[in-house]
């Protein structure tokens, strides 16, 4: 057992020291922490053995797997049912352009350039067509811009690419079972009653020092994410969509949301981030990094070609725009989920995910950081506060003044 206590403690010091460099470099959190898990792992791996880290123990998987989860839903929990509906046009229009693009040109050049057997080549179109909900939404809160029209609204375009990617990795290679029924009939009901059963809940016990509210919210995340495993789906989905139809009662709540963001953000979301850089197998892309390189091009030329002037057609004009695509470039949380699918159902080799893992991770992290270095929508920054801020501040008056 204590060896367990030892492998936390190394990942919190590394999750202190992604914050510091965020801090130095003033760069987002997330950001920081995929880098240092990649770097972690390199060097650990070289010194002492890639087992020391055990970024695919079964502990670490699940901290890692509530991180995405909750994160997820925090982001659909961002979504303005108000700004959904008047911007809804928008949402469609760039989500779609955003989905489209790299779904049919990286598949296009997996199988063309790279070679890749057509299912191969359909996962990596999958895998690469994604917005990450929780790179974007991390940079949102981390700039203050999740309480803005212009925030709101690239957090609803996500949720639209990311739909478009579940519901093709679900056509294409998910079983329709027994159990897909299952899900879906019980997901529509547990959807439809939560708007109605939640409220009222938390009126008549929340309130307590027990925090009732966080034990419902986490129950509801984990049984529907439980069915949707068993169903052959992802966990992830049904917490974005739990996030989005509680929108109106915990979105609005900002005392729960803070202690969920202290969760979050202070356990959970370092072992995702870390974790998701230490499973880049440098060594394979050194051994060909053609394959990486053409998979980047890829994503982020069919990315950039149809969202920059799709943005522009809603008004998003110059740096804001160019923001704008950039963040709706990113990949992370389903583009790692649809390479990991594809690698359990030994639809890719164990080579082709690394090179597509590599991928979502770089799509994270340069146009993050290209983004938030030269594009950044200052004008659009709160004023009362630091235009970039550590996570420890957010976290303190992450429940004040937060009125949209």
């Amino acid at each position: 057992m204590e060896q367990v206590w030892f492998s936390a403690a190394l990942w919190l010091v590394l999750a202190l020291v992604a914050t510091m460099l965020s801090i130095w470099f003033r760069i987002s959190t997330a950001l920081s922490e995929i880098v240092v898990g990649t770097v972690a792992q390199l060097i650990i791996g070289a010194l002492i053995g890639t087992e020391v880290l055990g970024a695919k123990s079964a502990w670490v998987s699940f901290l890692a797997g509530t991180g995405a989860i909750v994160l997820t839903f925090l982001a659909g929990a961002e979504l303005d049912p108000g700004i959904f509906r008047t911007k809804w046009k928008e949402a469609m229009g760039v989500g779609l352009a955003g989905f489209l693009g790299p779904f049919l040109g990286a598949a296009a050049v997996a199988h063309y350039v790279l070679k890749w057997s057509i299912p191969s080549s359909w996962l990596a179109g999958v895998a690469l067509s994604t917005t990450s909900v929780a790179v974007v939404y991390a940079v949102m809160l981390e700039f203050g811009l999740n309480r803005t029209d212009f925030g709101k609204g690239i957090l609803a375009a996500c949720f639209v690419n990311d739909l478009g990617t579940v519901i093709a990795l679900g056509l294409i290679f998910a079983p329709f079972t027994t159990r897909t029924l299952i899900f879906v009939g019980a997901s529509v009901v547990v959807f439809a009653a939560l708007p109605f059963v939640t409220p009222w809940f938390f009126r008549k016990y929340g309130g307590r020092v027990s925090e009732l509210e966080t034990k419902y919210i986490l129950f509801l995340l984990f049984g529907m994410g439980g069915l949707a495993a068993w169903a052959g789906s992802e966990a992830v989905l049904p917490a974005y969509i739990i996030g989005m139809v509680l929108a109106g009662t915990v979105g609005k709540d900002h005392i729960l949301v803070r202690r969920l963001r202290t969760l979050t953000f202070g356990l959970l979301t370092p072992f995702y981030f870390i974790r998701a850089g230490s499973l880049v197998s440098v060594p394979a892309l050194i051994a060909m990094p053609l394959a990486f390189l053409a998979l980047f091009a890829a994503k982020m030329a069919c990315k950039m070609v149809p969202l920059v002037p799709t943005v522009r057609a809603f008004n998003h004009e110059g740096h804001q725009g160019l923001y704008y695509s950039l963040m709706m470039s990113t990949g992370l949380t389903f583009g790692t989920i649809s390479a990991l699918f594809g690698l359990n159902h030994r639809i890719i080799s164990d080579a082709q995910y690394s090179y597509l893992v590599a991928t979502v991770i770089a799509s994270a992290v340069i146009p993050t950081a290209i983004a938030n270095a030269w594009f950044m929508p200052k004008h659009l920054l709160p004023k009362t506060e630091p235009a970039v801020r550590s996570t420890s501040t957010l976290l303190e008056d992450a429940g004040r003044g937060a009125k949209d």
